[in-house]
């Protein structure tokens, strides 16, 4: 039962029941005030009273009739508003991207533009994510969804209390701060703007809409470790459900683990990082594949992939080796068993998940069973969903600012 309110706290408790509310909601979409009851241990007066402040929110609406299996005339369901949503925006090393999801957690609106981020400026950047984001936002009022507020997503270290870049090696930038920035992104939001890393928001991305189609790789998984390949390979974290990000936000960083003591130099500083060898980079350059677009390389190295050259499928494989040691490094001290791969690692599935196989099955046998090792199916989209559904259980979480 909820807690009894003492003198001071009446406020406390009313925000704690709200919180009961809306995560019965979230998870059960269609519940009736009824089941909310039942299932959170409120009154069903209580329930009614935050169900009305809710719906006069605009952050819940009522929808078709339900029978909510008591006797007596049918309750009303009750779902997040599709009316609302939130904004999400990338930086990566050779594009930009935004996105909008709504509160159902459909991705309404989506853009991505090509282009070579590394050694840009910050001031040289972030004036086109404005005018993305100006075009997101008129996109999604367009089809009358409101964005609330939103998250910045970036390839690299940082400190989200501070809102700063601490360390991006493939952009070329260190300390890097953004609070004067973010409110541009989304400057009508009433809950504002945070930021995140790239990886911990694709992790969380393939959490709830990965793997296990409604409800992400959660249906399989409560623990496993998501790797991001783009020009960096990223890592995330996730333990009991939950993104793991170590004392200091920079856990799973799976990219600088040394696979090769005696590797070439990484961005990072470091000598044998995984990055150095199975970033995208890594392989097209391993492949002999001249510098271009993005998009362009991949499509060739497909091509000659399936053409059987040679040097193609030896970069390839070489990335899964290493690949694979370096899962099974970070597998063991995490105490994980299952492992997600997005990004480039997913569109070379067919090829790539033998040699990572083989490595994993020679240094670490078992650790990693056979249906333990997924490939993404989120494409490019992943890290702005979980961005963007981050954003949404942050204003879920903060909702009692909006009906106080």
């Amino acid at each position: 039962m909820p807690a009894t309110p003492s003198p001071g706290r009446v406020g406390d408790v009313r925000r704690q029941n709200l919180a009961l509310v809306l995560a019965g909601i979230q998870r059960n979409g269609g519940a009736t005030r009824a089941q909310l009851a039942a299932e959170s241990g409120l009154t069903k007066a209580s329930v009614s009273s935050l169900v009305t402040d809710l719906i006069e929110s605009g952050l819940v609406r009522e929808r078709s009739v339900t029978r909510d299996g008591e006797r007596g005339r049918p309750g009303t369901g009750l779902v997040l508003n599709p009316a609302r949503g939130a904004l999400a925006v990338e930086i990566n090393v050779d594009y930009l991207a935004v996105g909008v999801l709504d509160f159902t957690g459909e991705l309404t609106f989506h853009e991505t533009v090509e282009r070579h981020n590394r050694g840009s400026r910050p001031s040289d950047i972030l004036p086109l994510l404005v005018a993305m984001a100006q075009r997101a936002a008129t996109e999604a009022s367009g089809v009358g969804v409101e964005l609330l507020g939103g998250e910045l997503t970036v390839p690299g270290l940082v400190d989200t209390d501070r809102n700063v870049v601490l360390a991006a090696p493939n952009l070329g930038w260190a300390d890097v701060g953004l609070s004067d920035e973010l409110p541009k992104l989304l400057p009508e939001a009433p809950f504002g703007v945070t930021l995140s890393n790239e990886a911990n928001s694709a992790a969380l991305a393939e959490l709830w809409f990965g793997h296990g189609a409604d409800h992400g790789a959660s249906d399989r998984f409560r623990d496993f470790l998501y790797i991001s390949g783009e020009v960096g390979v990223g890592g995330g974290l996730i333990i009991d459900s939950q993104l793991f990000s170590g004392p200091q936000g920079h856990a799973g960083e799976i990219g600088h683990v040394v696979v090769h003591p005696d590797g070439p130099l990484c961005a990072c500083g470091g000598h044998g990082c995984l990055e150095s060898f199975a970033g995208q980079e890594a392989i097209y350059s391993a492949a002999g594949i001249d510098q271009g677009s993005t998009s362009r390389q991949m499509d060739q190295l497909l091509r000659r992939i399936a053409d059987g050259d040679g040097r193609a499928v030896s970069a390839v494989e070489q990335a899964g080796h290493y690949l694979g040691i370096a899962v099974a490094s970070t597998a063991r001290v995490a105490n994980i068993s299952a492992v997600v791969l997005g990004g480039h690692f997913a569109a070379l599935e067919e090829w790539i998940a033998p040699a990572l196989r083989r490595s994993l099955d020679h240094h670490a046998p078992g650790l990693i069973p056979e249906g333990n090792l997924l490939f993404s199916g989120l494409g490019q989209t992943g890290a702005l969903r979980g961005a963007a559904a981050t954003s949404v259980r942050r204003i879920l979480n903060q909702a009692y600012e909006l009906i106080a």
